[in-house]
């Protein structure tokens, strides 16, 4: 892959360089000092993928994520030291359309070859969805016994985490249907994002364990590197297979295991992201008859699930994203939230 990186930091910026030069597979084409000199040279040469730091002067990672998608978009990867610290300046670059985020590589602690590899294995993941094409694969589902209570199933990647967040927002308290979401994200940072999207939910939202059931008020959001699936008609668990996703946990993965188990009363929703992780799964969905949605283009920070969701007919509703929430909540039958005086 093409490859700029974006930090102020000389030394942060060199330990990049040479986890990098460890990878002849990848190729440095320029470096950038900050967020604002990252989008002027991404205009001039738009690489594959940005390594993008967060705290920077002038413009910061966000911001700069933010201008970069809209003018000159391709793939970010969040590259800072200290995330957990960060976490919420993390969703809020996802938010704008970064994919993923890893630790900055350190110099003179270890061998580059084993501090450089989270950000390599990240790279390389960034690489295969970048490249990935359609394999043309389809996936079955067969109706089982349906959920006891209403469900909305939701997959989302960049830009899903500001998307789900005004989601929430405009559901109620009492919203009948229980909701479960599968948002690729590195596992470590699934508690913080539990965390800072139950700040803009009136019902409450928790990581999903081995075991739970999806019960109406309630947001359950996928917290392992695994695959979240429904083991039965109402109960999740995680599995390792299949081993061969780009990404972990598959959009695909979880519609394709709704679908086994539920006749409805079901609602898929596919929103922003790179690639097309979930577009079959969401296609499975509508053949079984359940009414879907697709986040439409111009609300979408990175149109990719949604537009190969719509390219294959996968989606009853292609709505920009401020329409899905009422939309949610007149199929469920729901009064959406109170307006604030």
């Amino acid at each position: 892959m093409r490859i700029g990186i974006v930090n102020d930091k000389m030394i942060e910026a060199e330990a990049m360089r040479r986890v990098l030069a460890l990878a002849p597979r990848h190729q440095l084409v320029w470096t950038a000092n900050d967020g604002a000199e990252a989008v002027d040279m991404c205009m001039r040469d738009r690489p594959d993928l940005i390594l993008m730091d967060l705290v920077m002067p002038q413009m910061d990672g966000i911001e700069a994520t933010r201008r970069i998608m809209a003018q000159s978009p391709c793939a970010i990867l969040i590259v800072t030291a200290d995330i957990e610290t960060n976490a919420a300046r993390v969703f809020a670059a996802m938010g704008q359309g970064a994919l993923d985020a890893v630790d900055t590589p350190l110099l003179g602690t270890d061998d580059p070859e084993v501090s450089g590899r989270a950000v390599l294995a990240k790279i390389d993941a960034i690489a295969r969805l970048v490249g990935e094409k359609n394999s043309g694969r389809r996936l079955t589902a067969n109706r089982n016994v349906a959920p006891s209570s209403p469900l909305v199933a939701i997959g989302a990647s960049a830009g899903g985490p500001a998307a789900l967040a005004e989601i929430l927002t405009n559901l109620p308290r009492n919203f009948p249907a229980a909701i479960v979401i599968v948002q690729h994200v590195d596992a470590r940072f699934a508690p913080g994002l539990v965390n800072w999207l139950g700040q803009h939910s009136a019902m409450p939202v928790k990581l999903a364990c081995e075991g739970d059931r999806a019960v109406p008020g309630t947001v359950l959001l996928a917290g392992t590197d695994d695959h979240l699936v429904f083991k039965s008609k109402a109960q999740l668990g995680y599995t390792s297979t299949p081993i061969d996703q780009i990404y972990r946990p598959s959009i695909d993965v979880f519609f394709n295991s709704v679908g086994r188990v539920c006749s409805g009363p079901l609602i898929g929703v596919l929103l922003t992201g790179m690639g097309s992780d979930g577009a079959q799964g969401l296609k499975v969905l509508r053949g079984l008859g359940h009414y879907t949605i697709a986040q439409d283009q111009a609300t979408s920070a990175v149109y990719g699930m949604p537009k190969a969701a719509a390219t294959i007919a996968a989606a009853t509703d292609v709505l920009p994203l401020n329409r899905i929430a009422s939309k949610l909540a007149e199929l469920l039958g729901s009064q959406p939230p109170l307006e604030k005086l």
